[in-house]
């Protein structure tokens, strides 16, 4: 189905271009999250979608139809903000309801709606008369849902909503969010920089930096074969090894290679980068064998609850990660010298442009 479809938008403000060119097709029925750090543009594409920002160039289209002169609120598309913006002199049931009231849907009308929502959200319906301030986190961020569904608009957008609760309560709202884009249907745009909340919820990940898209695929793809050093740093902890190609395999500093390990993603000469996950490097021992092995010596080890940090310093003083589940605790003491390896199937070559 048609969905959502940016082409070309461009934003600038002054001499400054927070988006440069977007263009993203986003599918009804779709979970995307648009992930990038602080100032990358992820928020004023979210304005411009809905109608709070006008773009400088570029079209925004909603089932073939273009929204760019369409008013905010004539747009059929929900919000939820990092505030909530809730209203505190308010019930939970008025909240809700106030969208419906602006389009003069009659009362008795709204009530049964706001009680619906309380339903679907997972909240008894004795909290419609309750006031917003005695909820807690958590139920706030219900009743922003609840509001936010309530004239059933066609795409619900999320900027950052849970980055202000602690870790459980956002651990326990991701799982329903997706929950809840599984009941409902719709379509769900979710800006984040949180990396988890991507993964845990999203269809596809669109990764933003500079006011572009670095990459847009779903969450394996981009965890697992990024692009770019940018999106392999930003996807989490990771190990980059400096490579050139040379006779059919690859050399670089420090890194031994075993004569099996072959590669033709790289002309011969030309540089890229290998890059290995913390969870697919080993420490190694007598009779192991590895298609990549590097020495170096243990510095720090940190308790991550279920697994186990490691950090090596190898040639050229670059720090390696490892990381193993708690019962698979390395041997190896700080300061000694270790061998580490890993295996051609679980590494990715970036070629940088």
């Amino acid at each position: 189905m048609s969905g959502l479809e940016l082409v070309g938008i461009t934003k600038r403000f002054g001499t400054v271009t927070a988006v440069d060119g977007i263009t993203l097709s986003v599918a009804d029925g779709t979970f995307v999250c648009l992930l990038g750090p602080s100032g990358c543009g992820k928020t004023t594409l979210l304005r411009m979608i809905a109608g709070l920002e006008d773009p400088t160039a570029g079209d925004i289209r909603l089932q073939d139809e273009r929204l760019n002169d369409t008013p905010a609120h004539q747009r059929n598309l929900g919000m939820v903000f990092q505030s909530l913006a809730l209203f505190p002199h308010m019930s939970v049931g008025h909240n809700i309801e106030f969208p419906l009231k602006l389009r003069k849907v009659p009362a008795e009308k709204r009530k049964a709606r706001a009680l619906e929502l309380l339903d679907l959200l997972r909240l008894p319906r004795d909290y419609y008369d309750k006031r917003i301030s005695q909820c807690s986190g958590g139920e706030r961020q219900r009743v922003a849902l609840a509001r936010a569904l309530a004239f059933d608009p066609e795409i619900l957008f999320f900027d950052e909503p849970l980055s202000a609760l602690d870790y459980r309560l956002r651990k326990t709202l991701e799982k329903e969010l997706k929950d809840l884009h599984h009941r409902t249907g719709k379509t769900f745009v979710y800006i984040t920089h949180s990396l988890e909340e991507a993964m845990v919820m999203s269809d596809r990940i669109a990764i933003m930096k500079d006011g572009r898209f670095e990459q847009i695929a779903v969450a394996d793809e981009i965890y697992s074969r990024p692009y770019s050093r940018f999106v392999a740093e930003f996807m989490g902890e990771v190990n980059l090894f400096n490579v050139t190609a040379a006779q059919g395999s690859l050399s670089g500093q420090g890194l031994t290679v075993g004569p099996e390990v072959k590669q033709t993603d790289l002309p011969e000469g030309e540089k890229g980068l290998l890059m290995v996950r913390p969870e697919y490097v080993r420490f190694g021992g007598d009779g192991d064998s590895f298609d990549y092995t590097v020495s170096g010596r243990l510095l720090e080890e940190y308790a991550l609850g279920s697994r186990i940090q490691y950090e090596i310093e190898v040639a050229g003083g670059q720090i390696i990660t490892v990381e193993k589940l708690r019962e698979d605790r390395a041997t190896a003491k700080i300061g000694t010298e270790v061998t580490l390896g890993f295996d051609a199937a679980n590494t990715h070559l970036i070629v940088e442009h």
